[in-house]
């Protein structure tokens, strides 16, 4: 199989690329940090990309969350228009198998259960909680503790920043493509990736990336709120074989189907620094009370349905995973 990866230089991509060349499919790679002229925001470069191809691996996105909505411009081209483009082209050239790199962002906050009032949805937390150190979300009906839960691909979505927005549009546009050309969309909803070739620090960057960057510093990792959010960090190989199984599956003509792409064995962010930090031998994290406006408290997948539909299962162990990242190069370096 001859397959399009847009972003095939990135972190995400990059590993994709790997996959399908050792199972013997032929990646051909578009991504401007290889060639600035390989733009997914360009019509014409894609339509030669789309050439001989069967199936398009969605990768190439503007990603994190930014510290300022002056960004949004930017995301909204890279990632909502760029995705327009490519899909018009496939449209065009009668190419029908799309796999989307999605994300857990489009939940908003995770699931919740009251004692009292069952399953809720609190709403986004204030500044005035947040500056208070009350990082927990309360029940919006109540006001007492919650338990966080698995979020299931049924969960209705509530995006809370610009990037989430983004990728949500990205499913939208995925949908209303596959639907008018008769194309099979999934979108893979990635949890929190981390692994080799994650790029250092920049503004942008995942939390994981900002851990181990700080390490290699020779700086203790510093960890927002309290370090108890809780997470699905999944190892960079493993998301790239749910590409992988996503792309030589039989596809589902005429709609998206969304699939969790999560380890399912949780971690609080404070974990994952203390993790990294005893494997790299570095100092110990510091909690700084610190947050960001956007972000959400607890975000846990449930990803059954990617295991009983498409046969993938997480390979890479977290402890494992870890001791690898924390010595493994970033992109950058």
């Amino acid at each position: 199989m001859r397959v399009l990866v847009t972003g095939g230089a990135g972190f995400i991509g990059s590993h994709v690329v790997d996959a399908l060349e050792a199972r013997g499919c032929e990646p051909v790679v578009l991504d401007s940090r290889s060639d600035p002229a390989q733009d997914v925001r360009d019509p014409e470069v894609v339509a030669k990309a789309l050439v001989g191809v069967e199936a398009v691996c969605h990768q190439a996105a503007m990603v994190g969350l930014s510290t300022r909505f002056a960004d949004a411009p930017d995301y909204v081209a890279h990632n909502d228009l760029g995705t327009a483009v490519l899909l018009a082209a496939m449209a065009e050239s009668g190419v029908r198998h799309l796999v989307l790199a999605g994300s857990m962002v489009v939940y908003g906050e995770g699931r919740y259960r009251c004692a009292r009032h069952g399953a809720v949805r609190p709403g986004p937390r204030s500044v005035a909680e947040l500056d208070a150190g009350r990082f927990e979300p309360p029940c919006p009906q109540c006001g007492e503790a919650l338990s966080p839960e698995l979020v299931g691909e049924d969960a209705p979505v509530d995006p809370r920043n610009v990037y989430a927005c983004t990728k949500l549009t990205q499913e939208h546009l995925a949908s209303s493509w596959a639907r008018a050309t008769g194309g099979s969309a999934v979108s893979l909803r990635y949890h929190n990736v981390y692994g080799p070739r994650m790029p250092r620090d920049t503004p942008y960057a995942g939390v994981a990336s900002f851990f181990r960057s700080a390490l290699a510093r020779g700086e203790a990792p510093r960890v927002f709120e309290d370090g108890g959010q809780r997470r699905d960090f999944v190892h960079v190989r493993d998301v790239a074989e749910a590409n992988v199984a996503a792309l030589l599956a039989e596809p589902r003509p005429g709609g998206l189907r969304s699939y969790n792409t999560g380890s399912g064995d949780p971690h609080t962010v404070g974990e994952a620094a203390s993790a990294l930090a005893t494997a790299f031998g570095g100092p110990r994290p510091v909690v700084t009370g610190e947050y960001r406006l956007g972000d959400v408290r607890h975000i846990t997948a449930d990803s059954s349905r990617l295991r009983s539909e498409l046969g993938w299962s997480p390979r890479v162990p977290y402890e494992e995973g870890m001791r690898e990242f924390a010595t493994a190069p970033l992109r950058g370096e």
